[in-house]
Order: C-alpha cells, then structure tokens, then sequence
C-alpha cells in the first residue's frame, strides 16, 4: 500500500523530481508509522491512518507543486517538450529537405522554391506546435475533469490507490514517441510536397513526376489528410501521457481509429482523389507501351490499390485497438 501511495504521488510530479520526492515521502511515512507504533508491530491499520493522514495523492502531489492548474501539466510537461522539440526539429527538417531537392531539380525557379521554403516554415512549424499541444491538452483535460468528479467524493481512503502498473501493461516512450514522429512527417511531406508524390522521370536530369494523386483537387482533401494524421499524434500522445495500457486508452484508441478510418474511406474511395490520367501519363513519359503484358499488369495493380490499401490500414487499425484491449485485461 505505501508503494502504492509513492506511486499515485509521483506520477504526478515532474520527471526529474519523482526520485527524490519518492525517497523523501518513504522516509515521513516510516518515521510517522515508527511514531505511531511506537516499539509495538507495524499493522495495515497504522498504515492507513498514516496515508489518511497525508491526504490523497493528488492533493499531496499539488501542495509538492505548489499550483494546481495548468494546459500542460508539471506530471506530463517533461513529455510535452521532448515530443514538441522532436516534432519541431522533423518538421524543419523535411521542409528544408523539401527545399533543397526542389533547388537541386530546378534551380532556374529557386526564387519560387525560396518563397515556398518560407511559406512552408510559417504554416508547416505553428501546425506542429498545434497538433502537438492540443494532443496533450486532451489527456490534461480529461484528468481535470476526473479531479473534479473525485472531489465530490465523501472521503479518501488509501484501499482505492491504484496498483503499480505490470510491465506487460506498459507503454514504451520510444514507442509513443516513434508513432508521433511518423504521423509528422507524414503531415509535413503530403501538406508540403506532394507534387514528388508519384513515379520520378529522368532523362539525363529531373524531368517531372507522374503524380498518384489528383493535382486538381488535392486541395480539397489536404485538410482531410492533415486531420487524420493529426489524430494520429493525438492517439500517440494520449499513449505516451497514460504510460500503460487501461480500458479507458483503449477505448479512446478505438474512437481515434475510428474516425480516421471514417475519414480515410470518405477521401481516397472516391476517384477524384486519384490521378485519373496515371496510366496514360506513365505511356506518355515512356514508361510503358499500350497493350503490353507489363501495361496490363501495372493497370490491375493501380485499380486494385485502393482496395488493398484500404485492407491494410483497416487490419493495422483494427490491431492496434485490440491489441490495446489485450494488454489491459494484464495484471
């Protein structure tokens, strides 16, 4: 009960102050019991009237603080920043790659590249800050909202402390972490370049790209494509603040994938989000010839792949959820 009561205490605290905080509140607690006890043994009793006596860990963990109310709080801060600077850093990055491939194809327009580069830093950098922070918001605000509805309640007592976490049930940073790095690049390059999207042309130099995707109404659907994988660095960050796998993660997993699902049938299904003329522009840059056994093939492929895409991303989201829900029935 006392490990559990340093845990529910701590894990609400900042990172690098948990150790020392642990060992300070070990040692009140065993010098209240050695006081109360006296030269008697030590029972479950003297031990719950000293937790009692401390208070809940939320409200101990707040007099530790200092403060109680924050959009990022001091027990997930730590987290924030590191996601929030890796997530700055990919964003940059890709843009600036973005750049310097477009300068390095066509360096005649590297004053339309250089005003791109600009454009892409002012909207691409705010967005990940954005995203990021509102992936953490949630999770804060739902916690406060939780306090709330535990704060009505009668009385504390130190048997409803939660059980320290079983390794099986635990969430990865790395892994949390790796999730939100994808989704963000993944935002950057489709919101930023797109027009690379497809089969790259050389002839001696760059000469163009057959693009996958519908130049002409691609617009339309970035904003689709930017909420989704902005879900997805919502979903990674909700992973990263719960730190093991509950019921409640699970479910908001399920929600999450839910929509994004939802969202990724509405916009590639339909055919205006496909180049409708790929087949012929890959005849027209010489990639292929009419009739030919390799035109028919490549033909099935392309009018398979959203079919097969769509499989996949509904068998990996439907893996995540319940592999969500099977971690959480560990102990």
């Amino acid at each position: 009960m006392i490990n559990r009561y340093i845990y529910a205490v701590t894990q609400k605290l900042p990172q690098a102050q948990r150790k020392d905080i642990a060992e300070e509140l070990r040692g009140l607690i065993e010098d209240m019991l050695d006081e109360r006890a006296g030269s008697g043994e030590i029972t479950d009793n003297d031990v719950e009237a000293v937790l009692l006596e401390l208070g809940s860990p939320r409200k101990l963990a707040d007099q530790y603080r200092g403060t109680k109310r924050y959009l990022i709080g001091p027990e997930i801060f730590d987290s924030y920043i590191l996601v929030l600077k890796i997530v700055l850093i990919i964003t940059a990055f890709v843009i600036g790659i973005n750049f310097i491939i477009q300068a390095i194809l066509n360096p005649v327009a590297i004053l339309d590249h250089f005003i791109e580069l600009i454009v892409g830093i002012v909207t691409g950098i705010p967005t990940a800050f954005g995203w990021t922070t509102f992936g953490f918001a949630i999770p804060e605000m739902a916690g406060a909202y939780k306090f709330k509805e535990l704060s009505l309640e009668s009385e504390w007592r130190p048997k409803d402390l939660p059980p320290v976490p079983d390794e099986k049930r635990q969430i990865k940073r790395g892994e949390a972490i790796a999730g939100i790095v994808f989704y963000a690049i993944f935002i950057v390059i489709l919101a930023f370049s797109s027009e690379y999207f497809g089969v790259w042309r050389f002839s001696d130099e760059f000469t163009g790209v057959v693009p996958f995707l519908n130049e002409q109404t691609y617009g339309t659907y970035l904003l689709f494509i930017i909420l989704i994988f902005g879900f997805g660095i919502i979903k990674e960050c909700l992973k990263l603040v719960f730190g093991k796998w509950t019921y409640k993660l699970a479910t908001y997993t399920l929600i999450v994938n839910l929509i994004s699902l939802i969202a990724i049938l509405f916009m590639i299904s339909g055919p205006a989000f496909w180049n409708p003329n790929f087949m012929m522009e890959l005849v027209e840059a010489g990639f292929l010839t009419t009739g030919s056994e390799t035109y028919n093939i490549i033909s099935k492929v392309w009018e398979q792949s959203t079919f097969w895409l769509l499989i996949l991303l509904l068998a990996g989201l439907i893996w995540d959820v319940a592999d969500g829900f099977i971690r959480a029935r560990k102990k």
